[in-house]
């Protein structure tokens, strides 16, 4: 029995034994189950820590990635920037324009014959190559000034958006732009002949006005548009902020944050798209208007408004060209002491297109220099007689119109008509005689060049002789029974037969200078023009136009021909390179003016080239070799193509 106890005694030893190392096993897995888990928090931390001290922010939450403005896409952006410079055009086009239209006011009352658009534009006619007009009037013709006008608005245009685009972008560089505009006008300005002392300040204004409204327009834009790009605090726009150089982690906190501590699960973050459509759902609708966007549209259209009743009261003010018309619309212009004779039966043929004998003043062509018309008050003005004369002549209007005048018709044409062009008329002036003038002032020996000047600075060569000679010069005070129309040198001008009209033709005049051709140069002399400028034998088909069809049958040509102060003999047509025919000859004025023609031919069905030649009342004929209208005038035949139907 006691043996018994004794071996249930030593099993419960053993049992005893066998649960405690079960229970060390036990613990030990647990330990190192405890340590692989502290092992991999402190790792985590370990890597939280290296993320936390890249960022300079050693113990916060990490940073989120940067993202564009408000979340949107690099798409978004660029449409946003695309709107912000079309307003910014808008705003340039705006400030500019207003500030053109001020000055036209301010110079309307100041300056009525210069003003910074007219200078400017006068400018470019003086500059522009001989090439380059007659491009312009073979184009345009006599609507040469309003095609220029139109190119200057849009060139204006074009900088005025620029420089709204400009400024949105980079501050003071559409400034810069403005600046520029208002630094050449004011050199335009300075440049004008009739320069008077207060259009100088004009162009310094309007530069000026434009500057101040460009940069409060941007402002207004800035404040509603803000730069799309997002530039952080102390970055321009367009340039990125300063990167900045993370700190050296501190080896205390390297060694804290490696230390156990309790894990916490982050907080969710939004993902990117998420804050895209979270920033895109905070956006004011559509179509709803801030008060920012309000104050930038009013203050847009409030200022185009100034500018729409600027343009009125400059075109009011500049309605001085009324005041002058009104003087002109109530001048009695005098009954001529030699009276233009009458007009001989037949001169002039009737024929369906074939334009009159004489040109009406509203169709009568305008070929000059003067981007406005000079306005020349009658009782202001005087005509010096100055140069190579034994004695200086001082004219006034009163005196002219007490002279006894001449009244003749006279064809006048300008060097840029090209062959078979309309730049030339048929007027009845009425005028005091050049050489009775010039017999006053006493031509001294030497002399063979005498140097008109218009109001307006522009300067004609015309040869002594034809100003002394018995050809019917005139000092021109009236056209087609009428005083001079404005745009056709009112109060005076000059007319001379026989020479083209930038060595004669001069409007407004006010200087008559006997001088010589050695001496003196005139306006188109130095930019490649002949100096005396003859007119040159030259003849037109008016009827049929060139590729008009026609009936067969009896075709009934009509035209013109012309070579003032030697006049026209015969003229001729030929029909594909035949034959030439003579023309019927309608009987002339003088042989100062033009004459007209008729010629019927029988054409069958076909296509037909006609020409015509026309030979002077000295037996030379017209100039069939071609040539361009400078340096001289254009030679060669007018040829029309018809088509001849059944």
């Amino acid at each position: 029995m006691n043996r018994g106890a004794g071996l249930d005694e030593q099993g419960a030893e053993m049992d005893k034994d066998m649960h405690k190392r079960l229970d060390q096993d036990t613990a030990q897995a647990t330990d190192e189950d405890t340590g692989k888990a502290m092992d991999k928090e402190i790792t985590g931390q370990e890597q939280r820590a290296g993320t936390q001290v890249q960022q300079g922010q050693a113990g916060q939450p990490p940073r989120k990635q940067p993202q564009s403005k408000q979340g949107r896409p690099g798409q978004d952006r660029s449409k946003d920037r695309r709107t912000r410079d079309l307003w910014a055009a808008a705003a340039g086009l705006v400030a500019v324009g207003t500030a053109v239209v001020l000055g036209e006011l301010t110079a309307s009352l100041v300056s009525p014959t210069v003003s910074p658009v007219t200078a400017v534009g006068g400018a470019v006619i003086d500059a522009v190559p001989p090439g380059v007009k007659e491009w312009v009037i073979s184009v345009f013709g006599t609507a040469d000034k309003l095609a220029l006008l139109g190119g200057m608005a849009l060139v204006i245009a074009a900088l005025a958006a620029l420089s709204g685009v400009l400024e949105v972008r980079r501050r003071f560089a559409g400034v810069a732009v403005i600046a520029v505009f208002g630094a050449v006008g004011l050199v335009a300005v300075l440049s004008r002949a009739d320069l008077t002392a207060n259009a100088i300040p004009v162009p310094v204004l309007v530069a000026l006005v434009g500057i101040a409204l460009l940069r409060w327009l941007i402002r207004k834009l800035e404040t509603w548009l803000p730069d799309p790009n997002g530039a952080p605090d102390g970055a321009t726009d367009g340039e990125p902020a300063a990167a900045t150089v993370p700190p050296e982690p501190d080896p205390s906190e390297t060694r804290a944050a490696a230390q156990p501590v309790p894990v916490v699960a982050p907080a969710a973050e939004t993902s990117p798209p998420e804050t895209a459509a979270a920033a895109r759902a905070a956006e004011p609708p559509a179509g709803e208007v801030g008060p920012a966007r309000r104050r930038f549209l009013l203050a847009l259209g409030g200022t185009a408004a100034v500018a729409a009743v600027a343009g009125v009261l400059a075109s009011t003010l500049r309605g001085a060209a009324a005041v002058v018309s009104d003087v002109r619309s109530k001048l009695a212009i005098p009954t001529a002491a030699s009276p233009a004779p009458p007009i001989p039966a037949g001169a002039e043929i009737r024929l369906d297109g074939l334009g009159p004998l004489v040109t009406p003043n509203k169709d009568f062509y305008r070929i000059d220099t003067a981007l406005r018309v000079p306005l020349v008050d009658p009782a202001q003005w005087t005509l010096k007689v100055t140069g190579l004369v034994e004695r200086e002549i001082e004219l006034d209007f009163a005196t002219l119109l007490a002279k006894p005048l001449t009244e003749r018709h006279v064809t006048i044409a300008c060097v840029s008509n090209e062959v078979g062009g309309d730049l030339i008329g048929n007027a009845k002036w009425l005028g005091w005689p050049v050489r009775e003038l010039l017999a006053m002032a006493g031509p001294k020996p030497g002399a063979d060049m005498v140097l008109s000047r218009s109001t307006d600075g522009w300067t004609a060569g015309t040869p002594l002789e034809a100003l002394t000679d018995s050809r019917d010069a005139l000092l021109v005070v009236g056209m087609n029974g009428e005083p001079l129309p404005l745009e056709h040198g009112f109060p005076v001008r000059m007319i001379v037969p026989g020479l083209y009209g930038y060595v004669s033709a001069t409007k407004w005049v006010t200087e008559l200078k006997v001088t010589r051709y050695a001496d003196d140069v005139a306006y188109w002399t130095p930019r490649g023009w002949s100096e005396r400028g003859p007119i040159k034998t030259s003849s037109r088909i008016d009827v049929p136009q060139d590729g008009r069809s026609v009936t067969a049958g009896t075709v009934v040509f009509g035209g013109v021909a012309w070579d003032q102060h030697t006049g026209i003999g015969t003229v001729e047509l030929r029909v594909n390179r035949g034959d030439w025919k003579q023309a019927e000859l309608a009987p002339g004025i003088s042989k100062d003016t033009w004459y007209q023609w008729k010629l019927a031919l029988p054409l069958t069905p076909g296509r037909y080239e006609v020409q015509v030649r026309a030979t002077d009342l000295e037996g030379v004929p017209q100039v069939e070799e071609s040539a361009p209208v400078a340096p001289s005038g254009a030679t060669g035949f007018h040829t029309v193509r018809v088509d001849v139907k059944s």
